[in-house]
């Protein structure tokens, strides 16, 4: 089944940076080389460590590459739609990619040829990182909160968000992708809005995944386009920042899709137990640093 969308239309990329200065030359220059890429539109968060400059530098020398340089720092979700509501008309394809996200010449032709012919969809890629290790949010489930609320009354442990690997699929069918990297078409991200800009940091995808599954659309992972992700390396600078944005995007994701179902009382527990787990989060993610 080929999509509204055509297989080889052109494929606008949108990278949301905050102190991004070490990874975000490479990140454009593997952008700029990319087969179908006809836009690149580079969001900044407020960067204050030369990551505008370099941007500057790839935008003077390349037409398709134009940024916007926010004031403050909004959010991961609300400068992605301000990514995509830049990008001309007719370019039928978009890919979120993180600027700590290396793709390949062919990443996003291949990604762009799978979803053609799924109908709607949004497919994800196979992240590792620089050891070759496969990141686990790539693939992943929706929160079980009522597992969660369990184990944090001393239950048996809440299962993990990551989904096993199954490789003898090119595309395997998941709840959720991770955002570092999401290709989909541009008439799939407009009926859904775009991301929900009430999350600052994290769960956006959980939460836009989620829409595209309830709409009808296939959420999935191309196991066999891999990624280079270096990961975090804004996020380690920061880990407070990053830990409380993450449990309160957690929170707005559990009011969102599970309160209107769950009793008061519930309701009550699931906040109680967010926020009792933020500071154990907090210091492991600081260790860490």
């Amino acid at each position: 089944m080929i999509s509204s969308s055509d297989a080889s239309a052109g494929i606008a990329a949108v990278v949301v940076t905050y102190r991004s200065a070490d990874t975000i030359d490479d990140c454009l220059a593997r952008l700029r080389a990319a087969d179908g890429v006809d836009a690149i539109r580079v969001v900044d968060n407020n960067s204050d460590d030369g990551t505008l400059e370099i941007v500057q530098r790839h935008a003077s020398s390349d037409a398709r590459v134009r940024f916007i340089a926010n004031p403050d720092n909004p959010g991961f979700g609300m400068a992605c739609n301000q990514g995509a509501r830049d990008v001309e008309a007719g370019v039928q394809w978009l890919a979120f990619v993180n600027p700590d996200c290396m793709v390949e010449r062919d990443t996003l032709s291949r990604l762009r040829a799978l979803a053609a012919h799924q109908g709607e969809a949004l497919l994800g890629a196979d992240l590792v990182d620089d050891g070759g290790v496969r990141d686990g949010a790539a693939r992943r489930r929706d929160p079980d909160f009522g597992a969660m609320l369990s184990a944090a009354l001393g239950g048996t442990p809440a299962p993990k968000l990551e989904l096993p690997i199954d490789d003898t699929r090119a595309l395997q069918q998941v709840e959720a992708v991770s955002g570092a990297l999401m290709l989909m078409p541009r008439a799939l991200f407009e009926r859904l809005h775009g991301f929900d800009e009430g999350y600052r940091l994290h769960a956006e995808d959980l939460d836009l995944s989620r829409r595209a599954r309830e709409s009808g659309a296939l959420v999935a992972v191309a196991n066999h386009v891999r990624v280079l992700h270096v990961r975090g390396v804004s996020s380690r600078s920061r880990p407070f920042f990053v830990e409380w944005h993450k449990h309160r995007g957690l929170w707005r994701y559990y009011r969102k899709f599970e309160a209107p179902r769950r009793s008061a009382g519930m309701s009550a527990a699931v906040f109680a137990a967010i926020w009792l787990r933020f500071p154990v989060a907090y210091l492991k993610a600081k260790a860490r640093r």
